[in-house]
C-alpha cells in the first residue's frame, strides 16, 4: 500500500469513533441551506470544519467482534417483526478531508433530513427501528474480502496519519485516511453486518420483514480486494455478502449497484463466484472506466456478473425500463436467498460528479421495486448500503424518499424535483444498451 503525506492537523480523537447513540449530541446543531450545504449561524466555525466538536463528544470506544454468534445488539424478535424499516448510522466523523466531496457532512445531512421529515423512531414508533449500537466488523470479517496484508497495512498506517493529519492511501480518487479511518471503516462494515443479522432474524418470524439501510461511510464499492480505491476503504456490501453466506447459510446473494460509478471492487471480489450475482448500472465512461458490457464473470462465475453502462442523460424512464427488463428478470432467474444493494445517490441530476438525470422519484421507484422483488424472491431479506451522493440536499431527500418507499407511503419527490431542469433522455442509445445486455445474458 503506497502512502503519501498530506499536511493537516492531527486529530485529537486518536482511534476513537462514533456510533449512533452519540449522534444526538451533534445532529441538532445543523440545518441545511438551499444548496444542500450545512450551515450553523451562517458560518462554519474552525472547530466544526475539522470535526473536533463532534469527536470530543465521544464517550466510549467499542471493542471488535470476535467470531460468529448471537449478537446481543439485535433488537428482540417481537420488536423487529413489527418494524417495516431498520437502519444503522455510522457517520465516520473523524474520517474527513476539508473540501473533499466524500466528507463527514454526508451522513449527518441524511439524519438531519430524516428528523426534519419525521421519519425516525421518535415520530414513527415501532414501524422504524434504529440500531442504537453495534459491533465493528472483525478483521476476519474484512479479510473474507480483502487481503490481510492490506488490512494490517492500513491499521499500521494510522500512526503516520496521527502524526501527519491526513495521508493518501490510494492515488485514484483520491482516497485519504485520517487517524480514525481504520476503526471507523470497521464500524461501517459492522453496521452492515448487524443489519443482515437483524433482517434475517426478522424474516424467521414474519413474511414481510423490515428492509435494512446502512447509512454509513466511508463507502465501499470501489475498494478492491488488494486495497482502497475511489473514496472507498473496505467493501461494505461485499463483506456483508460473505457474512450472510458464512453466518446464516444464505448461499445465493444478489447484489444490485445503482451508483453512478461502476462498483469495480465488488465486481472483482466475486468475478468467479457462481453464488453471488453482481449487477451494476452506471454511467458509461465514468470513473473508474471499468464495467463494460462484456465483463460477465469468468470460470464458474461466468454469467453471474452483469454490467450495464448507461449513456449520459439517462433518467427515470431509462432506469424504470432497466429494472423491468434487466434487474427483475435476472433476480428471478438467479433465485437469491438475500438481496443487497449498493445504493449510490450520485446519479441524481443535481449531483456534481456525473451527468445522469435520476431524480428523487427515480430512487423512490428503485426502493419500491427492490423491496417488492425481495418479498417475492427471498422472504423479504434486503439490506441497502449507502455508497455515493455528494449534493447534500438531493442525497438527503432521495434517501428520505427511499424510506417512504420501504414504509409503503406516497413519494414526496414532487416537492423537491424540478422537471424544468431535465432534458430529453437518449432513448435510442438506452434501448441499444439494454438490447445488447439482454442478448449477452439471454434475457
Amino acid at each position: 500500500m503506497q502512502l503519501q503525506a498530506f499536511p493537516c492537523s492531527p486529530s485529537s480523537a486518536g482511534n476513537m469513533f462514533l456510533v449512533r447513540h452519540h449522534l444526538y449530541k451533534w445532529k441538532s446543531h445543523f440545518r441545511i441551506d438551499a444548496d444542500g450545504k450545512f450551515v450553523e449561524d451562517q458560518f462554519f466555525p474552525k472547530n466544526l470544519r475539522s470535526g473536533r466538536r463532534f469527536l470530543r463528544s465521544i464517550g466510549a470506544s467499542i471493542t471488535c467482534s470476535n467470531g460468529i454468534g448471537k449478537d446481543p445488539y439485535i433488537p428482540s424478535n417481537e420488536k423487529i417483526s413489527d418494524a417495516r424499516l431498520i437502519y444503522a448510522v455510522a457517520p465516520a466523523m473523524g474520517h474527513n478531508q476539508e473540501s473533499h466531496p466524500e466528507s463527514h457532512f454526508r451522513v449527518p445531512a441524511i439524519v438531519n433530513a430524516l428528523e426534519k421529515m419525521e421519519m425516525t423512531p421518535k415520530f414513527r414508533g415501532s414501524e422504524i427501528i434504529e440500531l442504537q449500537s453495534f459491533k465493528p466488523a472483525s478483521v476476519d470479517d474484512i479479510a473474507s474480502v480483502h487481503a490481510r496484508a492490506y488490512v494490517s497495512g492500513l491499521e499500521k498506517a494510522m500512526d503516520q496519519a496521527s502524526q501527519q493529519g491526513i495521508i493518501f492511501i490510494d492515488g485514484s480518487g483520491p482516497t485519504y485516511a485520517t487517524a480514525t479511518t481504520f476503526h471507523e471503516s470497521l464500524v461501517a462494515a459492522g453496521a452492515g453486518i448487524a443489519l443482515v443479522d437483524s433482517v434475517v432474524a426478522a424474516s424467521k418470524n414474519c413474511l414481510d420483514p423490515p428492509v435494512g439501510f446502512a447509512l454509513i461511510r466511508p463507502p465501499g464499492h470501489h475498494a478492491i480486494p488488494l486495497g482502497p480505491m475511489g473514496f472507498c476503504v473496505f467493501g461494505n456490501v461485499a463483506i456483508a455478502a460473505r457474512y450472510a453466506q458464512r453466518a446464516h447459510g444464505l448461499k445465493r446473494v444478489f447484489i444490485i449497484d445503482f451508483d453512478v460509478h461502476h462498483g469495480n471492487g465488488t465486481n472483482d471480489a466475486f468475478y468467479d463466484d457462481p453464488d453471488i450475482f453482481f449487477l451494476s448500472t452506471h454511467q458509461d465512461g465514468s470513473y473508474p472506466g471499468t464495467g463494460k458490457v462484456d465483463e460477465v464473470g469468468r470460470g464458474d462465475g461466468e454469467g453471474t456478473t452483469l454490467n450495464l453502462p448507461l449513456p449520459g442523460g439517462s433518467g427515470d424512464i431509462a432506469m424504470t425500463t432497466v429494472f423491468d427488463e434487466i434487474i427483475a428478470p435476472c433476480a428471478q432467474r438467479f433465485k437469491p436467498d438475500i438481496i443487497l444493494v449498493s445504493a449510490g445517490y450520485d446519479g441524481h441530476v443535481l449531483d456534481p460528479l456525473a451527468s445522469l438525470q435520476f431524480t428523487t422519484g427515480t430512487y423512490y421507484m428503485l426502493a419500491s421495486k427492490i423491496k417488492l422483488l425481495a418479498k417475492d424472491l427471498c422472504g423479504g431479506r434486503c439490506v441497502f448500503f449507502l455508497e455515493g451522493g455528494y449534493n447534500l440536499k438531493s442525497l438527503s431527500y432521495s434517501v428520505a424518499d427511499s424510506f417512504r418507499a420501504f414504509l409503503g407511503e406516497q413519494s414526496l419527490a414532487s416537492e423537491f424535483d424540478n422537471p424544468a431542469i431535465l432534458y430529453e433522455e437518449p432513448s435510442t442509445k438506452v434501448k441499444q444498451a439494454i438490447q445488447r445486455v439482454k442478448h449477452i445474458h439471454s434475457l
